[in-house]
């Protein structure tokens, strides 16, 4: 069935309706990520946090998200998949509501822990397992790449106007008498509104009302080995990608080049838009060259940008680095997803999408914590250094372990 005319032409032809909810459900929550994700080391900066408080916080963010992601993922083939999505959306609704009430340190590294707040320009949340393993049901396999650059290019494009947004702090401070940090708290309060537009385009799921009636008894059942590998591979993935968070990266900002939150809004605006756009391009070469070769080929170049960018001794220099890996460091994101889906039965997406999802988390966890001390040491980006090179280092082991997989072929 296709979805009307507008999303015919932005979506694959095979393309359900239930995919433009999707999709839609994840742009509203895009815009409250990349909003907070900016703001979140400045707000934090304000409220008198030291670099590794800081860093603490990002870090209980994603060991929480982790341990939800896992948890229900391992459960979702049991469970309603709307109910699980719209009691995700209860969670994130009283985190933007805490986030914005609490000042002290504890409650708000609890708050961090079992709440869906993310300090990066992607999603590492509970929403994006259930979100994955629904796609990949609502077009045809040879559509599926295509149908996922879309889901990311939208997300991407409404983070970054969340990026954007998160500059108006500042003149609504100098306007209002406001003091910063409660001009700032206010964007807590719209990221709870986007958890309740994401609920209403949820609750008009059609397809994810009752678990199949072949529903395993245990999850991953079938391809338990090879998501277990690859898991262990995404796990080097995310610590590298842990040092670069987009909060860690805006603290660097700040601290090296003495960013403004205006400054910061500008350059985050541009990158996640050249993110998510140079997404569109990951289906057209994956065709050619296959999942897995579009995952490394594109993934090594930009995060050898990542590593350069530290040594630049300017500011435009340095963001001049930054901005070309994102045109490249997204492309993989698409042809990972697809590959991941491609190599499970429809049964175990769930739990394959949680359990590949969960390293982005759990294995970028600590990184945060040791970005906050390098960066209390020194501005230099060490973080940056670290992190590409490590990146690196899985793209090398992801290319000679599945370049020649059946389902990373073209076709």
């Amino acid at each position: 069935m296709r979805t009307g005319r507008v999303a015919a032409l932005l979506l694959p032809p095979t393309a359900t309706p239930d995919a433009t909810r999707l999709i839609a459900a994840r742009t509203t929550r895009a815009f409250a990520d990349g909003l907070v994700s900016v703001l979140l080391p400045a707000y934090l900066s304000a409220l008198g946090y030291t670099a590794v408080q800081i860093g603490g916080i990002v870090t209980a963010t994603l060991l929480g998200s982790a341990a939800f992601t896992l948890g229900l993922g391992l459960l979702a083939h049991r469970w309603p998949a709307r109910a699980l999505l719209l009691s995700a959306c209860a969670l994130m609704l009283g985190t933007g509501l805490g986030f914005a009430a609490v000042r002290d340190l504890l409650p708000l590294l609890i708050l961090a822990f079992v709440g869906t707040l993310n300090p990066s320009a992607g999603d590492v949340s509970v929403f994006l397992p259930l979100e994955q393993s629904l796609l990949a049901s609502q077009v045809e396999p040879e559509d599926r790449a295509a149908l996922y650059a879309r889901y990311n290019v939208a997300a991407a494009g409404s983070a970054s106007l969340g990026a954007l947004a998160s500059a108006f702090p500042e003149p609504l401070a100098r306007a209002t008498g406001l003091a910063l940090a409660d001009a700032m708290r206010l964007a807590f309060l719209v990221y709870a509104s986007a958890a309740i537009g994401a609920a209403f385009l949820y609750a008009g799921l059609r397809s994810a009302g009752v678990p199949t009636a072949d529903a395993p008894r245990v999850p991953l059942a079938r391809s338990r080995g090879i998501i277990l590998r690859l898991s262990a591979l995404f796990t080097l993935d995310s610590f590298g990608g842990g040092f670069v968070v987009q909060s860690i990266l805006a603290l660097w900002l700040f601290q090296r080049f003495s960013f403004s939150l205006t400054d910061a809004a500008g350059f985050f605006f541009a990158a996640t838009l050249l993110s998510g756009v140079s997404q569109l391009m990951s289906p057209l070469l994956a065709r050619r060259i296959g999942l897995v070769p579009t995952m490394a080929f594109t993934h090594i170049p930009a995060n050898l940008f990542l590593v350069i960018a530290p040594f630049m001794p300017t500011a435009p220099l340095a963001v001049a680095f930054l901005l070309l890996r994102m045109t490249l460091s997204s492309m993989d994101v698409p042809a990972r997803q697809a590959f991941v889906m491609s190599v499970v039965p429809p049964e175990e997406r769930a739990a394959a999408a949680s359990v590949t999802n969960v390293p982005r988390s759990l294995g970028g966890g600590l990184a945060p914590l040791l970005s906050g001390g390098l960066l209390a040491a020194s501005s230099f980006g060490w973080p940056l250094v670290i992190g590409g090179m490590l990146k690196i280092t899985y793209d090398l082991l992801l290319l000679r372990g599945y370049r020649h997989h059946v389902a990373s072929r073209p076709g």
